[in-house]
């Protein structure tokens, strides 16, 4: 079996390059973004909401997988990095880039639910998760990544990772899969 798509958004390596020249590596893993493509293509006319845009890497694979109807805001507070994205990806009349505090925009939206979250950053993740997963349709997607331990982790951050997910393997209300696999992957659905 290989382990990668070969089918890389349009974007990708372009992206790539911007965030070597801008010094950004904390690009989503290309398996994990063949993963949301599927994810985003499975729901027709769907409503999608990234966590951590960075410099759009999972984005474009996210986009790649949308139809015409769907629609994604991604949000992200580093206006360097969200930049890259906005050159690169910008004019897709189906994206909506949002420069702000994850935590606060979360906390304040009253919009649409959504069918799939992707959390690749803290809030909606181990910062705010209770009013992200709220935002979940029934039936709708919640995707971490990053649970692997890393060299990079910063102290504390292995039992910060394990305490996550031992609390959402003792929920009721998300049906859960855990994959040991790429840099370490949930996915969960909201019953």
């Amino acid at each position: 079996m290989i382990d990668y798509s070969a089918q890389h958004p349009a974007p990708l390596q372009a992206l790539l390059e911007h965030s070597e020249r801008i010094g950004f590596t904390m690009n989503a893993d290309h398996r994990v973004g063949s993963l949301l493509r599927t994810l985003t293509a499975s729901r027709p006319g769907g409503n999608f909401l990234e966590l951590g845009t960075g410099t759009g890497v999972a984005l474009s694979w996210m986009l790649d997988g949308m139809d015409e109807h769907s629609s994604i805001i991604s949000i992200d507070n580093d206006g360097e990095a969200l930049g890259v994205a906005r050159e690169q990806l910008g004019e897709d009349a189906r994206l909506t880039l949002v420069e702000a505090d994850a935590e606060g925009w979360i906390m304040e939206y009253s919009g649409a639910r959504f069918d799939l979250i992707f959390a690749d950053t803290w809030a909606g993740k181990y910062h705010t998760l209770e009013p992200t997963l709220q935002l979940l349709k029934p039936g709708g997607m919640w995707l971490i990544d990053d649970m692997i331990a890393q060299a990079s982790w910063p102290e504390g951050h292995a039992e910060r990772a394990l305490a996550l997910m031992q609390s959402l393997a003792d929920r009721q209300d998300l049906l859960l899969t855990s994959l040991p696999w790429a840099t370490g992957v949930i996915l969960a659905v909201r019953r």
